[in-house]
């Protein structure tokens, strides 16, 4: 299946670039670009990508605004990139509360921005190790916005998975440390999405630490 995308930034040599690059990939087709976070907010209903590489820094209507916007819209919600020049900037706590799938620093390869996109439209979250511990100690600060608790219809299991992920352990690390198959894992990691209303591993990370279900540290 191709996977459609959207470029958001308003350095044109940047949006040229990204094009070129995915353009030439056999599963990528980027079927639109935007200056500005409006015009990324009306492109985004116009085609229906399912991935929108979002810089955050933009006139008009920033990345944040714009990716609050989106993924608030009637419709179906691609996923969103957010392209950052920072791995350690202010904006990853609210980039994911936003409802961003994960970050991509400017300065990646060529083939991690291939692979980046096809990370997040395959559902799961693109967060460097660094960015995960910015966001747990950004969660650390502000702490739990709701109270501990545990969902009735989330078993003991897929809250230990549940507690991995938001530690930023991939499948393979949570398979090794719960010794149990990747793709018991990948099983695992399906129902809570679907039980909780999640639409990716970024939000479950979200929502592990803003209901204290996990605590920073714990």
């Amino acid at each position: 299946m191709t996977i459609r995308v959207l470029i958001a930034d308003d350095q044109g040599m940047v949006r040229t670039g990204f094009t070129v690059f995915l353009s030439s990939q056999p599963d990528i087709e980027v079927v639109g670009e935007a200056a500005d976070g409006r015009e990324a907010m009306v492109r985004t209903a116009e085609l229906r990508p399912d991935v929108v590489l979002m810089d955050v820094r933009m006139p008009v209507m920033d990345g944040l605004a714009a990716t609050r916007a989106i993924l608030d819209a009637d419709g179906p919600k691609p996923k969103v990139l957010i392209l950052t020049t920072f791995d350690l900037d202010d904006y990853v706590y609210e980039a994911l509360r936003a409802g961003a799938s994960g970050f991509l620093l400017k300065d990646a390869s060529a083939q991690q921005l291939a692979e980046a996109v096809r990370v997040v439209a395959s559902g799961d979250a693109l967060l460097a190790p660094s960015v995960t511990r910015r966001l747990i100690s950004e969660f650390a600060r502000v702490g739990p916005r709701r109270p501990r608790a545990r969902p009735a219809d989330i078993t003991e299991r897929e809250t230990e998975v549940l507690t991995l992920i938001a530690q930023g352990r991939s499948n393979q690390e949570i398979a090794e440390q719960l010794v149990v198959s990747e793709q018991t894992v990948k099983t695992h990691v399906g129902r809570i999405l679907a039980k909780l209303d999640l639409r990716d591993r970024a939000q479950a990370i979200v929502y592990a630490y803003e209901t204290g279900l996990v605590r920073p540290g714990g």
